[in-house]
């Protein structure tokens, strides 16, 4: 499908680091679920028995959600006739991803996991830079963007996370203002369709 036909929040880095975050997170959770359907008998994952599991069942599904919800809801506003709408919906991908976030903090907390300053996150996670060459190289995402793997240790992939959607919060902070201060400039759909609805209405007089 060439760029002519993706829409326009496709073309945005606060949109696009959406993506990786949902793919990791539902890699990570998968890693750590405490769903034993397939193995009921093991307290860790057998592919992955360095990752300690989730406190619960419902916080693997809360997470894998909130992530989804970082990724689709800035499509949703974009869709929107109102830019209210569109500001409204890019503040419940901000909330969502806010709650994700202090997920993989409890976590990190929970299993004696060190978070790491910014600066040594960047430095030392490798895939953080393969990460946004991919973003920053392709205008809008290909269908398969070939994200390296979520890193192999539980330090390591936690940390990733936190600093992603750090950067992502950022990101989406800024679209909101821009958001807010193109509507106050021009105003919202309804604004709009009220004055001309007025204007009509005085020309008819």
């Amino acid at each position: 499908m060439g760029d002519k036909h993706k829409a326009g929040y496709e073309y945005l880095l606060a949109y696009k680091i959406t993506v990786p975050i949902y793919d990791y997170t539902v890699e990570f959770c998968t890693r750590c679920s405490p769903y034993r359907s397939h193995h009921p008998y093991l307290p860790y994952h057998p592919d992955h028995p360095h990752f300690p599991y989730l406190s619960s069942a419902r916080t693997h599904d809360q997470m894998v959600q909130a992530a989804r919800s970082g990724m689709t809801n800035i499509p949703e506003g974009a869709k929107q006739e109102s830019l209210a709408g569109y500001i409204k919906l890019s503040g419940v991908t901000r909330g969502s991803l806010e709650e994700l976030l202090k997920d993989y903090l409890s976590y990190a907390r929970q299993h004696g996991i060190p978070i790491w300053d910014r600066d040594r996150a960047i430095r030392d996670i490798r895939e953080i830079g393969k990460i946004w060459e991919i973003l920053r190289e392709n205008p809008t995402l290909p269908d398969s963007p070939n994200f390296p793997h979520l890193p192999d240790q539980p330090g390591v992939a936690v940390n990733l996370m936190i600093t992603l959607i750090h950067q992502a919060n950022y990101l989406i902070d800024r679209l909101i203002k821009s958001l807010e201060e193109k509507h106050a400039k021009e105003g919202g759909f309804s604004e709009n369709l009220l004055k001309k609805r007025l204007d009509f209405r005085r020309k008819s007089l």
